[in-house]
């Protein structure tokens, strides 16, 4: 038996930092939502009880240390199952950037396996698994947008902004979650208006939303990374309507209702970098 399942990237529109937790994690408030720039998982049963890993990018990891191969591992061993599965990525996602990449195929395994082996649990039992994996995992496994609290666990579902075109940008260097967080000056961050682009997106109001993006740990990455920096100031010279950084980066992605201004604005960075893409909302 084989499924094919779509494993869709997410971007934050906004990125706040509130604390520090006891647990040692961040306690973090932040909207994030889907975007069309996806891999895609071909999953096959195996008769043999064992976890098969390809992927098309020699760089990412095709054993347990894949966020994949885990949440095979997790439902095999949450519903007793005695048979194997083989999963090939076919990755297009770019890899440690800020879009959830290795979060969003672990949930598409989760999505994909329920169906393929009819096990009947819901999105938020699957959800509730994936949070085994990591914090971005339950919002991938229901994609949308959403408001994400706690670790980011903790979704409340809003309705879908209007759409737009998305331009995004991957500079080479990748960029360590950890050394980021580890910077962050939490009593002297300048706060995204959550609550105001909840309300523009309610309202389908895209200059709020273009007006209101905003990440806490920009400035950080920047000066770890100044070449992010340039990418951004980049965009904002070639027309977008808004620019900012995804998770802790690198990837930054600039918005436009406009579609002749997106491919100005893909012509104009592709002159520099070679990771660019354009894609419409899912969420």
């Amino acid at each position: 038996m084989q499924k094919i399942v779509k494993a869709p990237a997410k971007i934050n529109l906004t990125l706040d930092v509130l604390k520090k937790r006891e647990d040692g994690y961040h306690e973090v408030e932040m909207i994030m939502t889907t975007i069309d720039l996806a891999d895609r998982i071909q999953l096959t049963t195996l008769e043999e009880n064992k976890i098969v890993i390809e992927v098309n990018k020699g760089f990412v990891p095709s054993n347990d240390k894949n966020l994949a191969y885990q949440a095979a591992k997790l439902l095999k061993d949450h519903m007793n199952i005695k048979k194997g599965v083989s999963i090939f990525i076919d990755k297009q996602i770019p890899v440690s950037a800020g879009l959830a990449g290795g979060s969003t195929d672990a949930a598409a395994v989760l999505r994909g396996l329920n169906d393929m082996w009819n096990l009947q649990l819901s999105i938020d039992q699957l959800a509730e698994i994936g949070l085994q994996i990591g914090s971005d995992v339950p919002f991938c496994v229901h994609g949308g947008t959403a408001i994400a609290t706690g670790r980011g666990e903790k979704l409340e579902f809003i309705p879908s902004p209007p759409p737009f075109w998305v331009v995004l940008v991957k500079p080479p260097k990748g960029v360590s979650t950890k050394d980021v967080y580890g910077r962050l000056n939490l009593n002297n961050l300048d706060h995204p208006d959550t609550d105001g682009m909840v309300q523009a997106i309610k309202n389908k109001d895209f200059h709020g939303i273009s007006s209101r993006l905003q990440n806490v740990m920009e400035d950080v990455t920047f000066n770890l990374y100044p070449e992010v920096s340039k990418v951004k100031e980049r965009m904002l010279q070639f027309g977008a309507d808004g620019a900012v950084m995804s998770g802790s980066g690198p990837t930054v992605f600039a918005i436009t209702q406009n579609e002749s201004r997106a491919d100005r604005l893909y012509n104009g960075l592709k002159g520099f970098m070679e990771q660019v893409y354009v894609v419409r909302l899912l969420g």
